[in-house]
Parts: C-alpha cells; sequence; structure tokens
C-alpha cells in the first residue's frame, strides 16, 4: 500500500509540474483543451474554464474566466476579453494567449503585485482560438495558406451583423444564419457585460479601431471612419502600440503601408464589412481593438519566445484600460438597480445608446475630463448630472458614481390632483425595453456565462484528484 500511495504522490508532483510549464511552440486543439484543463483543476479559486458554444466540426470554442471571483459577474468588476485565431491561419495569437494565462496563475501564485492587483480588480475571460477548425487545416505558410475560413468556408470576421449594411433597420439580426461560430460570441456577448475587448490577428503589425465600415455618413471623416468614442480608441490603440517592442515605430510589413504610432482607423486601413469589433462597439457596447501582432501569419516556432516578450507588457497594459472612465448603477425613485436604463454622455451619440446591464450596472470608457451625463428611464424625471473624470487605470478602479432617479408622480382616480408613486418598490433590478434595433442587452439572463459542458470523463477525474492532493499537499 506504502509504494502505491508513493506512486500517487509522485504522478500528482508530475501532472502539477507539467500544467505550471508551457513550452514554446504551437499546441494543437487537443493540447489547447488538455492545457486549458490541467490549469483550471489546478487553479479553481481564481479560474472557471466554460465553453461558449462549438465550431461545425463539433470543438469546444473554450474560454477561461481567470479573476478572484471567476464563476460569475461581481458587481463593480469589470468584465474584459482575450479572441484569438478567428483566423485559422493567423496563429500567434494562440500562443501569446496561453502564455498570458500562465503568466497571469504564476505571478497570482508567487504574490505578484501586477497579477494580485489585476485579478482583484478584474474578471478576464481568454478564448485562445475561435476557429479551431481552420487551424486544423491551416498551412504554416508566412502569409498565403489554407486555413483562414471556418469549415464551411467562411470568413468569421466578415459574418457578424454590419451597422452600416441597413440591418440596424431590420426587426432582427438573422442570427440563424450566422456561422456556429459566429453565432457562439453573439450569445457570448448577451451573457456577459463585456467592457473592454481585443482580438489577435497576424499578417500585419498594428492596432486598429473602430469604425471598420462605412455608408459615407457623417461619420466619415477625411477617409477615416470616426465613432464617437474616437479619442477613447486611439488611446487604447496607443497604449498597446507604445506598450510593444516596436509597433508604435509604425514599422511597415511587406506589403503594408507604415502606420503612424502603430495604430490606424480600421475603414481608413482597409473598409471591412461583418467585422467583430464594430459589433462588439455598435452591439454589445464592449469597445474592442484589432490587434495585428505579427508580419507572419505563422511565425516559425523558434521565434515565438522572441514574439511573447515584444507583446506581454502591451496585453497587460491593455486590459488594465478597462478601468478607464466612470462605472456605478441606475437606481429608480425606490433605490432599486433597473436595467436599460439610458446613460448617454454629451457629445457622444452611439448608434445604439449605452444602456444598464441586469445588474443596473453602467461602465463608460473615458479618458480624463468634464463630462455631461444624461440619464432616461421610463416613469422618471431626465437626469442630468455633471463628473469630473480622473484617470482610473493606476488605480485599477474607475470613477464609482451611481445615478438615483426620481419617479415621475401620477394622478388617477380618488381627488384631483392626488399622486401616487408610478413604480413599486421591487426587490429586483427592474428593466425597460430597448429599441428593436438595439435590443442587444434585453437578453441578458442568469448569472455567469451560459455554457455548453461536454461530460469530462477520465482525464477530469485524474484532475480533479491532482487539485484535491495538492490542496492537501500545501
Amino acid at each position: 500500500m506504502s509504494s502505491l500511495l508513493l506512486l500517487t504522490f509522485l504522478t500528482v508532483l508530475a501532472f502539477l509540474a507539467s500544467a505550471s510549464t508551457l513550452d514554446f511552440r504551437y499546441h494543437d486543439n487537443p493540447e489547447i483543451e488538455q492545457y486549458l484543463l490541467q490549469v483550471n483543476a489546478s487553479n479553481s479559486d481564481i479560474t472557471h474554464l466554460y465553453s461558449v458554444g462549438k465550431s461545425i466540426r463539433g470543438q469546444q470554442l473554450w474560454v477561461l474566466a481567470l479573476g478572484v471571483s471567476p464563476h460569475r459577474h461581481t458587481v463593480g468588476i469589470p468584465e474584459f476579453k482575450y479572441v484569438a485565431n478567428m483566423h485559422g491561419n493567423e496563429v500567434l495569437g494562440r500562443v501569446l494567449l496561453l502564455q498570458l494565462i500562465n503568466d497571469l496563475v504564476r505571478g497570482y501564485r508567487n504574490n505578484e503585485t501586477w497579477s494580485l492587483r489585476l485579478l482583484n480588480s478584474t474578471r478576464i475571460h481568454i478564448m485562445p482560438t475561435m476557429n479551431p477548425d481552420g487551424f486544423s487545416q491551416a498551412g504554416t505558410h508566412c502569409m498565403y495558406s489554407q486555413g483562414r475560413f471556418n469549415y464551411n468556408g467562411v470568413d468569421l470576421n466578415r459574418n457578424f451583423p454590419d451597422a452600416f449594411s441597413g440591418l440596424r433597420r431590420q426587426q432582427q439580426l438573422n442570427e440563424e444564419k450566422r456561422e456556429p461560430e459566429v453565432r457562439a460570441v453573439m450569445d457570448w456577448l448577451k451573457m456577459e457585460s463585456f467592457v473592454l475587448s481585443a482580438n489577435l490577428h497576424g499578417g500585419a503589425l498594428v492596432a486598429s479601431y473602430p469604425y471598420d465600415n462605412s455608408n459615407g455618413g457623417s461619420e466619415l471623416v477625411g477617409g477615416a471612419s470616426v465613432s464617437p468614442d474616437d479619442d477613447v480608441f486611439v488611446h487604447l490603440a496607443k497604449v498597446y502600440s507604445h506598450n510593444h517592442a516596436s509597433m508604435h515605430n509604425g514599422g511597415r510589413c511587406d506589403d503594408n503601408r507604415p502606420f503612424l504610432d502603430g495604430i490606424t482607423n480600421g475603414y481608413q486601413w482597409y473598409p471591412l464589412s461583418g467585422g467583430m469589433q464594430d459589433y462588439n462597439y455598435v452591439w454589445a457596447q464592449c469597445l474592442e481593438l484589432t490587434l495585428e501582432v505579427s508580419c507572419c501569419k505563422f511565425p516559425p516556432a523558434k521565434e515565438l519566445p522572441v514574439h511573447w516578450t515584444d507583446n506581454r507588457k502591451s496585453l497587460l497594459a491593455f486590459i488594465q484600460q478597462v478601468h478607464l472612465g466612470v462605472k456605478g448603477r441606475v437606481l429608480d425613485g425606490s433605490g432599486v438597480p433597473v436595467q436599460n436604463a439610458v446613460v448617454q454622455v454629451k457629445g457622444r451619440s452611439n448608434m445604439c445608446p449605452f444602456r444598464t446591464d441586469r445588474h443596473g450596472e453602467y461602465y463608460r470608457l473615458l479618458l480624463p475630463g468634464n463630462y455631461s451625463f444624461t440619464v432616461t428611464y421610463p416613469d422618471h424625471e431626465v437626469l442630468t448630472e455633471k463628473l469630473t473624470v480622473p484617470y482610473g487605470p493606476d488605480k485599477y478602479s474607475a470613477l464609482r458614481h451611481d445615478f438615483l432617479l426620481r419617479s415621475i408622480t401620477t394622478t388617477t382616480g380618488g381627488a384631483p390632483g392626488s399622486p401616487i408613486s408610478a413604480r413599486p418598490t421591487s426587490a429586483r433590478p427592474t428593466s425597460a425595453r430597448p429599441t428593436t434595433a438595439c435590443n442587444h442587452t434585453l437578453q441578458q439572463e442568469g448569472g455567469g456565462a451560459a455554457v455548453t459542458r461536454p461530460t469530462w470523463t477520465g482525464l477530469a477525474v485524474a484532475l480533479s484528484l491532482a487539485a484535491g492532493l495538492r490542496s492537501l499537499l500545501d
């Protein structure tokens, strides 16, 4: 029996060592799945592994959430995400995000301040591959190879609803016509109130920001398609490029023009219809960048350590920007948080107004300055307040401010002029109905992420046993 216990103990130690070691190479899809399972089992207090759906060929679209409350949203803690490999042959992002996971967990376990502050203040969601089927077919040519599209031969970054293609005037976004991987991300965005995001690509070295498209309206300025939050987007793009080892120099790849400061407006670079970053911004009120992180779409494996060193500081600094601006809740006349209250900032006319989520929360990424906010909600007086917004990332928290609304009193029955409350007191957040074209946040329900969980046998049992033994050893 003692020999069996010793063998078990040594096996567990070997497993824990392998789970905490991540070598620099291209891991295939089963290896990524195994690594995520290992990290989750060994660090269940700060990680939560879930799937947002499946690819056409049935491969899970895994996401690892990291934070001190990884399983569900905490009021006041912003949600952040990174997505990589939506083009299957653009592969460096897979490596960078796995290394980022490893770095965050290692730093937290070693009580390193940078990791503790990030995970204590932010819930970080990481999807290493959005297009596992494309990766399975990808060639290794630096620029021209198969694998960009999903298994149906569709470019996932051209398959999202597009605000400049008349879809805002339709009664629905025709989600059933989208590719499974795109539908999965669209559903994911309905279940989590993401504040800031980036998707990682390859083939250039630049940070690109919305808009990617235009219909020649007032947004088109000097060849760029300018969003209402252009100042914030430019700042975010510069945060990434200037923390990168060379992106900020604006150097060009073989077939690209140079980019000033290593950033570009997406449309000014080239028009793109059906892109993911515009969809995030317009319908999910999540500010997203497209990060082109390498000139070569499939860099040689020997170069991976250098690419990680070049991007590590940028990846971390960008997450920290989720604490820009102001955050808080909107409360009705009874002090109850309300969903779908419109929170507008003067001078920023968003296509779909920013609204409070199911927790009654709003998050507004803004640069330091003075701003006028207008809050509207049915049966309540319009509220206008001016706020002075400081720079929050250094303190890992945006300015906290709750808006308290006043109910409109009405008269009905009884003596003329006798007031009654327009809304009863409620123990749960109440909700208003948004317009049909901008109904994204209305569909948020439940806590945490909407996930499909496959049955884990064998490996999962071993991982659970290893995690339990580790807790006894620590």
